[in-house]
């Protein structure tokens, strides 16, 4: 009975408590969920593709169909606030690209250059012994190639009347006229050690011994016993293989990077375990016109290990050069996108704000990029889903005039296609072309240099007689410019060379050919597009397409026969 009187008590007292709060109390704010909901007002609906298409419903856009998006409150408008110059994303937008960023920072440009070339013997370590009398060899005592010997170690007798009648004169004189007689037999090839040894010489002697000028290896040995050499005539050649040459050949865009004292790790199939490290000691200040590129050489110390060198000459070999540059202002390469003749960044400018920016690059590190002109330091560029938001840009500039042209109904002047007004000679210019530029692309589908080097001889001539034929017309004049800067293939002595300035190549080919596909009389060419290129050429965009002709098998250029198949047809 008790604890029943308890709990009505109880029940009374709060019932009591809560009539007077809910009298005399404000209700409570509302719920976070509420409040989120608050926070995500709608403002409008907008087209991603036509930023200028806005609606206060949902809907469709009036020029593409595309599905309108929604802008909340909080969010920047698709049309941005820096015109044709910035992008403005929804931040669904910025999660679905993957939008990251990195700052623009001053920091020291490091680089890893891998170098091919040859093992070759010094130079200035090469001798070769001629007679200096006439006579005959009696005998040698080196008797084969590769024999190792060291200065002054005999390498044959030989008979000379001249010698053996100076050798006489010289113990039966004295005074001056044996000072004399000396100096004539050093001319004569004698050693001063020799010359100092004849008082003890046997008078029936009838040879003098031939010595080795310097120790190394036996590498000519044109003298046999009992042959008779005239005065002049060679011998021996010896060469000292103590030190050796890593001979290299620099391009051109790697000469600034390049001075004497830098240190080059060297690796050679014959010797798989082990590298070398040497300094670089020449750089050849004239460069190759037919390649662009300069020699380098390298000094490498080259004892023997177990009586025997481990370099030989003429051995094929790699080279690795640690470059560092001093502190310059650089960017992630993946924040560069390289266009024809310009180099861009995207600038995050908060807000899903990203603004296009035209920058000069440097030299390019293993990792960072030298940006010269254009930027400034602490900015925060796009590094990863610019190649998308610069598509987008790309797509809202070509969409701004059709859709100018559909709210006026006026079709503006120049909405001609170029391909309507291309002429006979146009036509054979470009079909000139891309024989060219076909034959190209299959030789580096079927890893063939010296192909590619064949197939690309006329590329000069005809993309300028291409370029040439296509300016008067309302071609894009950049594109073409593009195109020129990319005709010349110079340097290009291995196949990655070969597709690095291919690739800048085909790029621009198909930027330019690309409007004109559907063209009366235009060649027959088809186009494919690889997603995976930056996994062949370091430093390029996923993205590139090239050109092929009569409708042979696609095959791929920037891969060859490592993904011979990667690639999908572009249509007209």
């Amino acid at each position: 009975m008790k604890a029943f009187l308890t709990i009505l008590l109880t029940a009374i007292v709060t019932a009591a408590a809560t009539w007077l709060a809910l009298r005399h109390f404000p209700a409570a704010p509302a719920p976070p969920a509420a409040a989120a909901a608050a926070a995500r007002a709608l403002r409008f609906y907008q087209c991603a593709m036509h930023p200028q298409v806005t609606s206060d419903k949902p809907g469709r856009c009036t020029i593409c169909g595309m599905e309108l998006t929604p802008i909340y409150r909080g969010e920047q408008g698709l049309d941005g606030a820096g015109g044709d110059n910035v992008v403005a994303l929804t931040q669904n937008q910025i999660q679905v690209l993957h939008v990251q960023t990195a700052e623009a920072t001053t920091r020291p440009l490091v680089r890893t250059l891998r170098v091919a070339g040859t093992i070759a013997e010094n130079a200035t370590r090469h001798r070769v012994l001629a007679a200096y009398v006439e006579g005959r060899i009696d005998r040698l005592d080196v008797n084969y190639l590769g024999e190792e010997v060291t200065a002054g170690q005999p390498l044959a007798e030989i008979y000379s009347p001249g010698l053996l009648q100076a050798e006489r004169e010289y113990r039966q004189l004295g005074g001056d006229l044996r000072k004399g007689t000396a100096l004539r037999l050093r001319q004569m090839g004698l050693a001063p050690a020799q010359i100092e040894a004849l008082e003890h010489k046997p008078a029936d002697a009838l040879t003098s011994q031939l010595l080795s000028p310097i120790s190394g290896t036996v590498v000519v040995q044109a003298a046999s016993a009992g042959q008779y050499v005239a005065t002049g005539e060679r011998l021996f050649e010896i060469a000292d293989f103590s030190t050796m040459w890593f001979l290299f050949r620099a391009y051109e865009q790697d000469l600034p990077w390049l001075g004497t004292g830098l240190t080059v790790r060297v690796t050679t199939p014959s010797v798989p375990t082990k590298s070398y490290t040497g300094k670089i000691t020449f750089i050849d200040p004239t460069l190759d016109e037919a390649t662009r590129s300069a020699s380098v050489r390298v000094e490498l110390p080259n004892p023997p290990v177990n009586g025997k060198r481990e370099l030989l000459n003429r051995l094929y070999a790699d080279g690795m050069v640690e470059l560092e540059a001093p502190a310059v202002l650089t960017v992630p390469r993946a924040a560069v996108i390289q266009t024809g003749p310009e180099a861009v960044v995207y600038i995050d400018q908060g807000g899903g704000g990203y603004q296009r920016q035209v920058v000069q690059t440097g030299r390019r590190g293993d990792v960072y990029q030298e940006i010269l002109a254009g930027l400034k330091e602490g900015a925060r560029v796009v590094t990863n889903g610019n190649l998308l938001i610069d598509g987008q840009a790309e797509m809202n500039r070509a969409f701004m005039a059709p859709a100018a042209a559909v709210a006026t109904a006026e079709p503006p002047a120049a909405a001609k296609p170029v391909a309507a007004a291309l002429n006979d000679t146009q036509k054979s210019a470009i079909a000139a072309f891309v024989k060219v530029a076909d034959a190209m692309a299959a030789a580096l589908g079927a890893d063939d240099l010296t192909t590619f080097a064949a197939a690309g001889a006329p590329v000069m001539a005809t993309t300028a007689a291409m370029i040439q034929q296509l300016r008067p017309t309302a071609a894009d004049g950049k594109a073409l410019d593009a195109l020129d800067g990319a005709r010349h293939f110079h340097g290009v002595g291995e196949l990655k060379a070969a597709r690095q300035a291919f690739h800048r190549f085909s790029v621009a080919a198909t930027a330019v050919l690309g409007p004109l596909r559907k063209a009366g009389g235009m060649p027959a060419f088809q186009v494919y597009e690889c997603g995976m290129v930056d996994e062949a050429i370091s430093g390029v965009p996923k993205t590139a397409r090239w050109i092929q002709a009569g409708g042979r098998e696609m095959r791929n250029p920037f891969f060859g026969a490592a993904m011979p198949d990667c690639g999908v047809e572009i249509q007209p």
